[in-house]
């Protein structure tokens, strides 16, 4: 089954966006945990997360993806941002827990000129201190543009992360197809080569998630600008091969991209259009 979502607003609660998922043609979805941009979180709604868990049961739903703010950052120079980012994640995982078998994304961090080796070692113990291992969710680290002093730019790079936490069991990655070409690696000539080598560095069966984007910059360009699906220095020929590889086919895909959500609708009929559900399928093109 092709698992295929997009970037909800969750300022209505989950059974609203299970449902406006179900209508724009999705099967799953991305939200943020808070304000993206701030730090603030609705209180939980016990009748809500019921009912959505009923209804996601039904529409085969599982697992959504919640996205940590962008204000988190784990290895902040400021000792108050990094423990911002450790209390914030702690409280996301805490309530994501009424939401069994769901997982967590978030972005590396920026070490802010302070090196990526003390970028790395912040951030593993902030996972050290948190990630419990009766935990249910999934936590993923973004590949990232490499933008700035971001930390994530390279496999290397998050598996040195992984290498330094304890309960490695709840860690997995998320693959952002802008980030990862925007980050050098080039997916539209060499898929095989770059699932190859996340695979020696990291291990596939780390990978766990797609954010499916295309790019409004060229390969290297280490700019994180998303476009819209078939727009970009992507192409729309390499996003079918991305979302039919044997490797990659049956991971969930959530659409980041420029859209309002009748914009996301048409992608997600776009995509579908493109999936290859069988072997005849795939034998026609």
């Amino acid at each position: 089954m092709f698992k295929i979502g997009c970037h909800l607003s969750a300022s209505k609660g989950y059974l609203a966006m299970g449902k406006q998922a179900v209508d724009i043609g999705a099967n799953t979805f991305q939200f943020f945990s808070r304000n993206p941009r701030g730090g603030s979180a609705k209180a939980l709604d016990a009748d809500d997360i019921t009912a959505y868990r009923q209804f996601a049961a039904e529409h085969g739903m599982f697992p959504i993806l919640a996205h940590a703010p962008y204000t988190l950052n784990a290895c902040a120079a400021k000792e108050n941002l990094r423990t911002f980012a450790h209390n914030t994640m702690e409280d996301d995982l805490s309530r994501l827990e009424h939401i069994p078998g769901s997982m967590y994304n978030f972005h590396p961090g920026s070490h802010v000129g302070q090196g990526a080796e003390t970028g790395i070692r912040y951030i593993s113990e902030m996972l050290n201190s948190i990630l419990k291992p009766a935990q249910s969710t999934t936590v993923l680290l973004e590949t990232m543009a490499g933008k700035g002093s971001e930390v994530g730019r390279t496999f290397e790079e998050l598996r040195a992360i992984i290498d330094r936490v304890e309960q490695q069991q709840l860690l997995g990655v998320c693959l952002d197809t802008c980030h990862i070409s925007d980050g050098g690696y080039d997916i539209v000539n060499h898929l095989d080569d770059v699932i190859d080598e996340f695979d020696r560095v990291i291990g596939l069966e780390r990978l766990k998630a797609i954010h499916l984007n295309d790019s409004m910059n060229p390969l290297g360009s280490h700019k994180d600008r998303h476009q819209k699906i078939g727009q970009g220095y992507i192409g729309l020929d390499a996003i079918e091969r991305i979302i039919n590889h044997p490797v990659l086919r049956d991971l969930p895909f959530y659409l980041e991209t420029p859209n309002d959500i009748y914009g996301y609708a048409k992608e997600i009929a776009l995509l579908k259009s493109l999936y290859h559900e069988n072997s005849d399928d795939r034998a026609k093109k």
